[in-house]
């Protein structure tokens, strides 16, 4: 059996994201080198099946006026989120979080928010995927982390919302809406780091 090792070159323009994020913000080099850490350890970071975590990509949107944040209740952890999911394979996390945006919205028209004229995530996270078992007990996926990079994007178009299956529901919400749904660290994270393009 021909087994075919990829080597570093598929991880390098994630590698150079975190240098470019790290530059920006200083203060968050421990999760930044826990990302960087599996990034550079693991060849198949981009895939679902790599343990103890993997890579994800998510997106932070604004609505068309810029006043309103798009919100998931999501299916399986039965909370509300930033739309997002797995890499499966793609090594551009930015393209990760637009066709997320783009099936759990049923929105297709993003542009990202560029800062400094450049592409950069709005935030970094990693957090624990608790185990799920199905009625009977058994276990169906075991706990796992998220190696979360998220991007800021906003809609260009005010087409009505499409639920998928992933979703219990889809809301826009103002930002005083989000403070008043989560107590949650990472969203109100990149809530306040998005007030800087909010109307």
């Amino acid at each position: 059996m021909k087994v075919t090792i990829r080597g570093t070159m598929h991880r390098r323009p994630l590698l150079e994201l975190l240098n470019r994020y790290q530059h920006r913000y200083p203060n968050e080099q421990g999760v930044i080198d826990k990302i960087r850490r599996l990034v550079e350890s693991r060849d198949d970071c981009f895939e679902r099946s790599c343990r103890p975590g993997h890579l994800t990509g998510s997106a932070w949107i604004l609505a068309t006026d810029r006043r309103r944040i798009l919100l998931t209740h999501h299916r399986k952890l039965n909370r509300w989120l930033q739309l997002g999911g797995h890499a499966d394979g793609q090594i551009h996390v930015d393209q990760v979080a637009l066709r997320e945006a783009q099936e759990e919205s049923g929105l297709q028209q993003f542009r990202f928010v560029l800062q400094n004229q450049s592409l950069l995530p709005l935030d970094v996270d990693v957090h624990t995927i608790p185990e799920r078992r199905d009625l009977s007990g058994k276990l169906i996926e075991g706990a796992h982390e998220h190696h979360d990079i998220r991007f800021l994007l906003i809609a260009e178009s005010d087409d009505p919302l499409q639920v998928s299956d992933e979703s219990h529901a889809l809301r826009w919400f103002t930002p005083s809406e989000v403070e008043a749904l989560t107590r949650e660290e990472s969203l109100l994270r990149m809530l306040y780091k998005a007030q800087p393009w909010m109307a």
